[in-house]
């Protein structure tokens, strides 16, 4: 074989698979052996996309509706998503701000493309969703991660914010409620953080994908939600986390027009549009019932609160209580080892698959990563084999 063929681009150099799925695939072969496994390790959810919404897609390919659209998406799922979206931030959203992707992950890829240039520098939160490194570096961007910390609720350091954002940060990336931390940030961090992007000329993109999987009393603030960010501010949100629609392939993000323009034109010449009947589901699915959502939103709390207890009972580990998303992020620094070996020793000798904190970042040594988007009777027993496998330890 010609070994010329294997020069591959610098851009994809340092590219690397995300560790969710690289556990998941270790968890699987253990399954084909004969193991039961029980899988905290994917970012999920464990019910099915909500009835009413599957037969609006199906009902759509049966109409014929597996065509080409137009690239930003459907003009009445653009309207119904700024609709909601709108009234859920107590903003106002025009369908010509609102651009539909296939899956959320395009919307934090386009945005990124469509602004930054090589060498601007882009700040985005560790330990955070590994696609912003990957995505940043994609762009010719330089990473600039700040730490959550753990004492604040898992906000951002702001004293390393302030010491790191400057005149070439082109951009900063939140996520609120976070992955993995289930955090929140509050408004006076999204003001201190804006107020920073202000000075320097800079956009904010808030990725708001969890953002109706919260638990207190209040709704989490978006970052659009303050007047004066609204100009800067790019919302990315989506469809698989609230409805259950993982597999469909369907987010979206509300943005200024101008760069709507843009963004578009890259949908354009990448991906094209997104399926048809997919973006039919989504209608449904925003303007059907929407009980379902709190129904499943109740379940995740109890199930939360049932880890969180579980976790903090076993000697060495202590759990905050997050208030969003369906992850907790315990802290394991007692074990005295890293939080690669102590993963691989459980999904080894419990049969629990983990993610290890350092699966998003430097930061995240010293934590796990568990998804309670599964059963409470697998939850328990994941608590009990946990137990028993550390106290061997």
């Amino acid at each position: 074989m010609d070994k010329r063929l294997n020069r591959f681009a610098s851009r994809v150099s340092n590219l690397r698979e995300e560790g969710a799925y690289a556990v998941l695939t270790q968890a699987q072969a253990l399954e084909a052996d004969g193991r039961d496994i029980i899988h905290l390790e994917i970012g999920q959810p464990d019910f099915q996309t909500f009835p009413n919404v599957s037969r609006a897609g199906v009902q759509a390919i049966a109409d014929g509706q597996t065509r080409y659209t137009a690239p930003a998406g459907l003009p009445a799922l653009r309207a119904a998503i700024a609709r909601d979206a709108g009234e859920r931030r107590g903003i106002v959203v025009k369908p010509e701000q609102v651009i539909v992707g296939p899956g959320a992950k395009p919307l934090i890829y386009f945005p990124i493309m469509a602004l930054v240039e090589p060498g601007d520098e882009v700040i985005y939160p560790d330990p955070g969703f590994p696609s912003y490194r990957a995505i940043i570096e994609l762009a010719g961007g330089v990473p600039v991660p700040v730490p959550l910390l753990e004492e604040t609720g898992f906000s951002f350091d702001l004293a390393a914010f302030d010491a790191r954002v400057g005149p070439r940060t082109r951009m900063v990336i939140l996520n609120s409620p976070s992955n993995p931390t289930g955090g929140i940030l509050p408004r006076d961090d999204l003001a201190h953080v804006l107020q920073a992007a202000e000075r320097h000329g800079g956009w904010v993109l808030s990725d708001e994908i969890y953002m109706r999987l919260v638990y207190g009393d209040e709704p989490a603030v978006s970052m659009g939600a303050l007047p004066e960010a609204r100009q800067r501010t790019i919302i990315m949100d989506g469809f698989s986390k609230t409805y259950g629609m993982t597999g469909w392939r369907l987010g979206f993000a509300v943005m200024p027009e101008a760069l709507a323009e843009k963004v578009g034109l890259l949908v354009t010449h990448s991906v094209g549009c997104t399926a048809a009947f997919t973006q039919f589901a989504g209608i449904e699915a925003l303007t059907g019932p929407q009980e379902p959502v709190e129904a499943v939103r109740a379940e995740y709390q109890q199930r939360r609160d049932l880890i969180v207890a579980g976790l903090n009972a076993i000697p060495g580990i202590t759990c905050r209580t997050p208030q969003g998303a369906f992850y907790v992020f315990p802290n394991v620094k007692s074990f005295g080892i890293s939080s690669d070996e102590l993963a691989a020793y459980l999904l080894d000798q419990a049969g629990v698959a983990v993610l290890p904190g350092t699966a998003f970042g430097e930061q995240g040594e010293g934590y796990l990563r568990l998804c309670y988007a599964n059963s409470r009777q697998r939850i328990q027993q994941a608590l009990g084999r946990m137990e028993q496998a550390l106290a061997r330890m």
